[in-house]
């Protein structure tokens, strides 16, 4: 076919249309196909061709196509059914669905759909019996066969399922969708019986039982109460027999149990306890089997009930043995026998129950509360000994045979019990450090039964994971647990991982508890030279160098001469090494003043060397990934040498005594690192990666060094100027934006900041003359940067060499991109310029010659142009214009919305009128000010009054 004849619209050329659709090679034709026929599927003449592509002898993709018209026509054209037509459609459609019982199921689904679409638009008050009569319609017919029966029962439950899910995908409104789940909720209880009748049939096929399923799950979104549904529930308890049918009994069985309504009937409640507790021997044998599917769904059951009616079941005081024995049960599929996920995949869906449970019995009143904490305290102390024999490792044999999925899924599970750990000790308190701390005494120190490294590696993951999150500096287990981590034989790698996250999650402790820094931090260093420790062993020296950086006086050297040595040595990938200066930043910045140069140089001089020997060798692709490294070691050491906090400790030990750091370590180094640098950028200027790698080199090392970075801002400038006017990169501006913050309101650096500033926009400028559309991150840190000299030194705008229209301009064109943080950047621009129309002659000059401009380009973005998440910070622009030009927006606003269809073709005359009114009497609440600009925005894309509003 070569074209699509888009005169008329009839079977013809629309069967001509699905044959190029479907079978044209030509991906441009089917677009046209695809476009034409969505215009028919819109036509008047839709209501007429439908039937006829329904004929028994088309085939099933144009019977398919058929039925989605018939479902397009009623779901979104309902208005053009011709008038006295609605019999004549209602009578066709169940006939139609009649006839396709049989199949094909794709066209059967689709009838039913546009079936249950009609019933939604006529219930109640046209048709107010729909649903029996459609009952009736489907269980009747003279001369029918045994086999015409079951299709006729497969096409009403089938229609009987759509229905609740039309209603729920139709885009209604949320009165109109009340009032039609109130009316299908009415015919409940005869929909019910019909379906309880079909699943206790002994001689229902297994294909219309797993029907029935799916309608009761179908119906349950109709907020079904579970009283409503008890005869139902039982029937759905006995299918969990037939393997045929288990998966599905199961997802309806949880499906009408978590609904929350159910707390109303704490009656019906207390009849599926005994119900859940009698699937305990199955799920026995299931476990006994391997089948891990059985028990899966049965642990699925118990923890929805237990989980969803936990405080319902907890308040029937009465019946406290019932819901002990439900928790027993769950208990039971937390211990599930093997390693998840390998063996069971069950214990991982318990542990939210847990928290529920908690949480339930630590809100009741004061005298439940006590009953409560006397049954369940030995429980949780159970489930913790539970949850360390499931976060085990298994055997190494074992273990290597795992996929790498597998011990992913592993990983994540142990971090759940991690957080669950966390959390039981909210409940169990000190008592459970001790606890833990016994077990693993007498697990290192029984010598006749000797343990596995997994047994000891468990115990130690259950204080790591305590010790990470709780303040346990008042627990007196913890010096012995310090004292017994030198006793354990670290003999698989898993363990001394583990080892060194609990050094690490007990570094605040070391820091109050100093002395025993020498029994721990042996064990970390020697550690250091073992790659398979990377992370665990770095992340431990850091935390203990952060956190303890003034006790570690006394083994600076041993911590500098092992970690230089595995730098050296590439023993770690580059993100470790980061970390290991970043520990070194902290150790140095604590040192006494007069030690602190000669080990920094001693530290940084290899560094260094290697990157000038680097710099003299001709750019390749080999030599620039260690000139990154290198700088980035350079970053990271700097981002944590802060001698600022120690000042203020030693302000507050000795006041007055502290003296400014006239020449700080690092200022000497990057001095005397300064023409190196500039070296390397002059071969690498093109290359953004080792630019943004010098820039982070300066960025850490001004937020550390704050205003001691002072005698090198003159060079940063000319720097940052060559690198910016050579090659624009987005690093070098955030750079920028560092220096303004720190010193932009010195009066020594405001000529060699002003002028970069020039520089900058003068180039910037250059870019969006030449396009800079394919600039964003340029263009978002370039508006930032302005924004930033606004707030902090906005009189540089006074100076004739800045010229602050052109920044204005820039930020018209940039409201223009896509990408949402550039129009945030553009709006925070805009946000604060205009604040300043009255103290920068220049801003006010050009909102005087364009502040329409302005006012049509907003405009334009709240009508549509923009992401409607914007809305909020488009409205903080129209806020400020109100605030402080008032007079000058009365004028431009109704001028700018004159023109018709601008902003949209939505708004009528009155909605711009009133959104003119209200906008000009906003001068007080940003609140106010966001929903009126969020209210004409969802008019101007013809969104008000629709569900996505009411969310919105």
């Amino acid at each position: 076919m070569e074209s699509v004849n888009t005169d008329e619209f009839t079977v013809e050329a629309v069967e001509r249309a699905l044959q190029q659709l479907y079978y044209d090679p030509d991906m441009d034709k089917k677009n046209v196909a695809q476009k034409w026929l969505t215009q028919a599927q819109a036509s008047a003449q839709a209501w007429h061709f439908c039937w006829d592509l329904l004929r028994p002898d088309k085939v099933p993709e144009i019977q398919f196509f058929g039925a989605s018209t018939l479902h397009a026509k009623i779901s979104r054209h309902w208005s053009d059914l011709p008038p006295g037509q609605l019999d004549s459609l209602r009578s066709q459609l169940i006939s139609q669905v009649s006839q396709f019982a049989s199949g094909p199921k794709m066209v059967l689904t689709r009838l039913c759909v546009a079936l249950a679409s009609l019933v939604l638009h006529i219930l109640p008050e046209t048709w107010p019996t729909a649903v029996p009569d459609l009952v009736c319609a489907f269980q009747t017919g003279e001369g029918v066969t045994e086999a015409d029966g079951q299709a006729r029962c497969h096409a009403l439950l089938e229609l009987l399922a759509v229905l609740p899910e039309e209603l729920q995908s139709s885009r209604i409104p949320a009165s109109r969708r009340s009032q039609l789940r109130s009316a299908l909720a009415v015919d409940w209880s005869s929909v019910c019986s019909l379906l309880q009748q079909l699943l206790q049939r002994p001689d229902a096929p297994c294909s219309v039982r797993e029907r029935v399923l799916r309608c009761v799950s179908s119906w349950l979104t109709l907020d079904i109460t579970l009283k409503d549904s008890e005869g139902l529930l039982e029937s759905c308890f006995a299918l969990l027999k037939e393997s045929e049918l288990f998966e599905t009994a199961v997802e309806t069985i949880v499906s009408i149990i978590s609904q929350p309504d159910c707390q109303r009937f704490a009656d019906s409640l207390l009849k599926v306890v005994p119900q859940v507790l009698g699937l305990q021997e199955q799920l026995k044998k299931a476990v006994q089997d391997r089948d891990m599917e059985t028990s899966h769904g049965i642990c699925r059951i118990a923890v929805a009930l237990g989980e969803t009616h936990c405080r319902t079941l907890l308040e029937q005081v009465d019946h406290w043995q019932g819901f002990q024995a439900l928790v027993s049960m769950i208990m039971s599929c937390t211990g599930s026998p093997g390693h998840y996920p390998v063996d069971e995949t069950s214990s991982s869906l318990t542990l939210t129950f847990w928290y529920t449970l908690q949480d339930d019995i630590t809100s009741l009143d004061a005298e439940r509360q006590t009953l409560y904490l006397q049954i369940y305290r030995p429980v949780y102390f159970q489930l913790v000994d539970v949850l360390l024999q499931k976060a085990c490792f298994p055997r190494d044999e074992d273990f290597a045979t795992w996929s790498a999925d597998d011990k992913e899924q592993f990983r994540t599970y142990r971090v759940d019990i991690s957080d669950t750990l966390m959390y039981v000790y909210e409940l169990l308190g000190p008592e459970l450090l001790r606890n833990l701390y016994d077990k693993l005494g007498t697990l290192l120190t029984d010598t006749t039964h000797p343990s596995s490294w997994q047994e000891i590696e468990a115990l130690l993951f259950g204080f790591q994971s305590i010790a990470e999150t709780v303040d346990v500096s008042y627990s007196d287990v913890i010096p012995g647990l310090i004292g017994l981590i030198p006793l354990i034989t670290a003999n698989s790698v898993q363990l001394a991982e583990t080892i060194m996250f609990t050094i690490g999650s007990l570094a605040e402790w070391l820091a109050d508890h100093s002395l025993m820094l020498v029994s721990v931090l042996p064990v970390v260093l020697h550690g250091l030279s073992n790659p398979d420790l990377s992370v665990a062993c770095v992340s431990a020296l850091k935390r203990i160098c952060r956190e303890c950086r003034h006790d570690l006086h006394l083994h600076a050297n041993d911590i500098m001469a092992v970690s230089q040595a595995v730098l050296v040595k590439d023993i770690h990938k580059s993100p470790q090494c980061m970390w290991i200066m970043q520990a070194l930043g902290f150790l140095l910045s604590a040192l006494p003043s007069d030690e602190i140069l000669g080990k920094l140089l001693s530290l940084v001089t290899p560094h260094i060397q290697q990157l000038e020997k680097l710099a003299n060798e001709p750019p390749s692709s080999a030599n620039k990934p260690p000139i990154v490294h290198i700088l980035g070691l350079l970053s990271s050491l700097f981002s944590t040498f802060d001698l600022n906090k120690q000042s203020e400790r030693l302000e507050v030990m000795r006041p007055g005594q502290t003296q400014p750091h006239s020449n700080n370590p690092v200022v000497v180094v990057l001095q005397q690192a300064f023409p190196l640098i500039q070296s390397i950028l002059n071969k690498w200027l093109n290359e953004s990666d080792v630019v943004e790698a010098v820039c982070a080199v300066f960025e850490k090392s001004l937020k550390t060094l704050l205003h001691d970075f002072a005698p090198l801002v003159t060079q940063l400038c000319e720097l940052i100027g060559q690198m910016f006017s050579a090659y624009p990169q987005a690093s070098a501006l955030d750079l920028t934006r560092q220096l303004v913050h720190i010193f932009g309101c010195e009066k020594d650096f405001f000529s060699p900041i002003t002028a970069l500033l020039e520089l900058i926009t003068n180039v910037t400028m250059s870019i969006f003359q030449l396009g800079s559309r394919d600039h964003p991150d340029v263009v978002e840190s370039f508006l930032h940067l302005h924004t930033q000299v606004l707030r902090r030194k906005s009189d540089i705008y006074l100076s004739d060499r800045l010229d602050i229209k052109a920044v204005f301009y820039c930020g018209i064109l940039s409201f223009k991109f896509p990408e949402t943080p550039t129009l945030k950047a553009t709006c925070l621009l805009f946000t604060e310029l205009i604040c300043h129309c009255e103290d920068i002659p220049a801003v006010r000059e050009v909102l005087q010659e364009d502040g329409k401009l302005l006012l049509q380009t907003l405009l334009e973005a709240i009508g549509g142009q923009s992401p409607r998440s914007l809305a909020e910070h488009l409205a903080e622009v129209l806020f400020s214009v109100s605030r402080n030009c008032p007079s000058m927006l009365s004028l431009w606003l109704r001028e700018a919305l004159l023109p018709p269809g601008f902003p949209s073709s939505h708004l009528t005359t009155e909605h711009k009128e009133h959104f003119c009114q209200q906008i000009l009497r906003e001068q007080v609440s940003k609140r106010r000010m966001r929903d009126i600009v969020k209210e004409f925005a969802l008019l101007s894309r013809g969104l008000q009054g629709t569900e996505y509003a009411a969310n919105y």
